[in-house]
């Protein structure tokens, strides 16, 4: 297949806000808020990109409406060339896009055994299995758990083997797309890195494309190698993870990075003090709707309104109309914040 795997092209996702006593006996219409305001981006066959950003800005939104579980309300989207925007036959879709998600006990039906869930894709879609307790075994040892697993209920699992359980019903289809919503949410620090292990494994050899939603910074640098960042539904930073860590151009960008904890004890650490919350998704800021919260905001940034454009090169994107250029320049300026 040439060009990319995925590409998103000015997606939209909307939702109608719930309305109050007052508003529905005034007759009021409905208002609606974009959870997803005009992302674009690619994924290529065998990349791996992270998704980050603040409960709300949109991450898991995002991933839902590619796997067809949110509509797309504007917008362009295509999986191999295939577009998801026109109504798509979203059962193929489903078989070159796995998800998994967050919780990795709660996903998981509570009725059913370890190998009917690792199974039940395939009856789902209606394909024959010649041999289905080779291949959930197959699936389960890929996922890295013995066949002494198969007869077990997801409450005799721990969140570790829940999650790998999670990964072989995920890997099911041979899917060629995989959208992993918080794989290592819940889990202790040493099971995470056992999964991000398998998840770079199975890459490799599978040639597999993950999209990984997470708030967890720690994890992206084991597993990614593009990162972009959401605030409110909106892409404001993209690029190689090395690149973005080492020199983030956007302020908030910035600031998820020096909140992030360092495993380093001498490390010296420069928090960054943002102002207020985050707005309401019914009540944008005008301008940079990140000014209002930004230490670093200028008087344009109140009233023009910045592109995701090129900074230091082709491969690193902000929407910023005052991108920092340097790590360090940007502290000097913050004051030591």
């Amino acid at each position: 297949m040439s060009g990319p795997l995925l590409k998103l092209e000015g997606l939209h996702v909307r939702f109608s806000a719930a309305r109050g006593i007052r508003s529905l006996l005034a007759g009021r219409e409905k208002q609606t808020f974009d959870a997803v305001a005009g992302v674009s981006l690619e994924i290529e066959p065998g990349e791996c990109l992270a998704i980050v950003g603040e409960s709300g800005s949109g991450k898991t939104t995002l991933a839902r409406a590619i796997n067809g579980l949110t509509p797309i309300a504007e917008g362009k989207a295509w999986i191999s060339g295939e577009p998801l925007h026109d109504k798509p036959d979203w059962t193929a879709v489903r078989r070159q896009t796995a998800m998994m998600f967050q919780d990795p006990v709660g996903s998981l039906s509570p009725r059913m055994t370890v190998r009917n869930l690792i199974l039940e894709p395939f009856r789902i879609h209606g394909i024959a299995i010649g041999e289905p307790e080779r291949k959930a075994r197959k699936l389960l040892a890929a996922a890295g758990l013995s066949q002494e697993f198969l007869d077990r209920y997801p409450h005799q699992l721990s969140g570790g083997q829940a999650r790998r359980v999670g990964v072989a019903r995920a890997l099911a289809l041979d899917p060629a797309l995989l959208l992993a919503d918080e794989p290592t949410a819940g889990l202790d620090v040493s099971v995470q890195g056992e999964i991000l292990t398998l998840l770079n494994k199975l890459r490799g050899e599978l040639g597999l494309a993950i999209l990984i939603i997470t708030h967890n910074l720690n994890i992206i640098r084991h597993v990614a190698d593009r990162i972009g960042v959401m605030y409110l539904g909106r892409l404001i930073e993209t690029g190689p993870v090395e690149e973005v860590f080492a020199n983030p151009a956007h302020p908030y960008t910035r600031a998820l990075l020096a909140a992030n904890p360092e495993p380093d004890p001498d490390a010296r650490l420069t928090r960054i003090a943002l102002k207020g919350e985050v707005p309401s998704l019914l009540a944008r800021p005008k301008g940079c709707e990140f000014h209002p919260r930004c230490p670093w905001a200028h008087e344009d940034c109140a009233t023009r309104a910045p592109d995701l454009a090129s900074v230091s090169g082709a491969r690193r994107k902000a929407r910023c109309l005052h991108p920092f250029p340097d790590f360090e320049c940007r502290s000097e300026a913050a004051g030591g914040k």
